[in-house]
């Protein structure tokens, strides 16, 4: 199995004959949870590509752990970069969601307050929930042993969704209309290198005002395949096929 990875604020400086402290809820989770001994192998990761492997030198207290890193492995940046733009499901769907688009390697989610959404981010209950999707994507990025976790931006509206699609080198919204031509995702020209930007729109769909907009924008209409799956699986579905396709699952 695999040594347990644990986030730390940097790695800045950290090389050959350092140690570091682990400390906070890290260090708590360690210590406390895994109940980690010196001997035993961790990785700490910046989330932000950089890793340090190394051995546990003594754990103190019930939040205190130090590692001495003996390897320094870097995550580099994606190429092509993968965006899902996720439409707020029902309930802890988008948890789910973020969770396990991480999982399979997506780099960035944006959360999305389509025409459609039964869920709205209002508020402090808005605050909460993209606090929630955060927190989701940095645990998920630790279970999967990731050394880049995926950024979780702000809540987007449609225009800015919009925007964003204008940007990419490639954009695509999963649509599954049959009264709209939508080509398959499997077989669409992907570039090499650059930014992919897929839309998983809401329970209810994406509306035609919406997709009139993201066309014109330069996203396509695209299908996974002949089943309709749930705006919380499809977005982990098509980072599959996307990943597959790449090559960087190769």
């Amino acid at each position: 199995m695999t040594a347990p990875v644990f986030v730390v604020d940097s790695l800045e400086g950290v090389g050959p004959g350092s140690v570091v402290d682990v400390r906070g809820p890290e260090g708590r989770h360690a210590v406390s949870v895994r109940r980690l001994q010196p001997g035993e192998n961790v990785v700490l990761t910046d989330g932000r590509g950089r890793g340090a492997a190394g051995v546990v030198v003594s754990v103190s207290g019930k939040d205190h752990l130090v590692v001495e890193p003996f390897e320094f492995p870097v995550e580099p940046e994606p190429r092509p970069r993968i965006t899902v733009v996720q439409a707020l499901p029902k309930g802890d769907r988008g948890e789910l969601a973020v969770e396990t688009m991480t999982e399979t390697g997506v780099d960035a989610i944006v959360p999305w307050q389509a025409a459609r959404c039964i869920t709205q981010w209002k508020g402090d209950r808005g605050l909460k929930a993209l606090a929630k999707w955060r927190a989701t994507a940095r645990e998920a990025g630790k279970q999967s042993r990731r050394l880049r976790f995926p950024e979780v931006a702000d809540l987007a509206a449609t225009k800015q969704v919009a925007a964003l699609l204008a940007a990419a080198d490639f954009a695509a919204v999963l649509h599954s209309d049959f009264d709209h031509v939508s080509e398959p995702l499997a077989t669409a020209e992907l570039p090499a290198e650059g930014e992919i930007v897929l839309v998983v729109g809401p329970e209810g769909g994406v509306s035609r005002d919406e997709l009139a907009l993201f066309e014109e924008a330069g996203a396509r209409a695209c299908v996974l395949g002949p089943s309709v799956l749930r705006t919380s699986t499809a977005g982990t579905a098509a980072v599959a096929l996307l990943l597959g396709r790449t090559g960087r699952w190769s």
